[in-house]
């Protein structure tokens, strides 16, 4: 027994003097833009936490009718362009400065979410990116009209560069 909790102790010191020293070599600035590791390992871990978190979170029906998107059309304009642009393609300069950047929601990343995923998205955010909850301040139904318009803004196929930029 005395001997497992000495090679646990040892196990323990050795992981935190490690953790020390890598973190010492971590760049906190948000001014570079991250390497492509950090890029797809934070990406990956933010779409399984999203697709977890989502899970039957639509708690209505969201019609593709015109006046519903037109509606997510004014709640976009008002809350979302002022960090994801007017088009949602390319972010404004608030957007721009942000670490991790404001999503291009044309994009076919932002587009593989699902309807819930993106729903979940809006309403509850997602800590440390910048993007805020529109829980409280937005029903329901007003999230879900959102939702669909973010659904109009994907780009043809003739329109998509293969880096993912506009």
């Amino acid at each position: 027994m005395r001997r497992a909790v000495f090679i646990s102790c040892i196990v323990l010191f050795f992981a935190v003097v490690t953790a020390s020293f890598a973190t010492s070599f971590f760049d906190l600035s948000a001014v570079p833009e991250p390497g492509k590791i950090e890029t797809y390992v934070s990406t990956r871990m933010k779409h399984i936490l999203v697709r977890r978190n989502s899970r039957g979170t639509i708690p209505l029906e969201l019609p593709d009718i015109p006046a519903g998107i037109l509606e997510g059309q004014k709640l976009y304009e008002g809350e979302c362009a002022a960090c994801h642009g007017p088009h949602g393609n390319v972010p404004t300069d608030a957007g721009r400065w942000m670490n991790p950047r404001a999503a291009n929601l044309a994009s076919d990343e932002v587009q593989r979410y699902t309807d819930a995923e993106v729903f979940w998205i809006v309403k509850n955010g997602i800590r440390l990116s910048g993007m805020p909850a529109f829980g409280k301040i937005e029903s329901d139904a007003h999230i879900g009209s959102l939702v669909k318009y973010v659904r109009t803004l994907r780009r043809p196929a003739s329109q998509t560069r293969s880096d993912g930029d506009p």
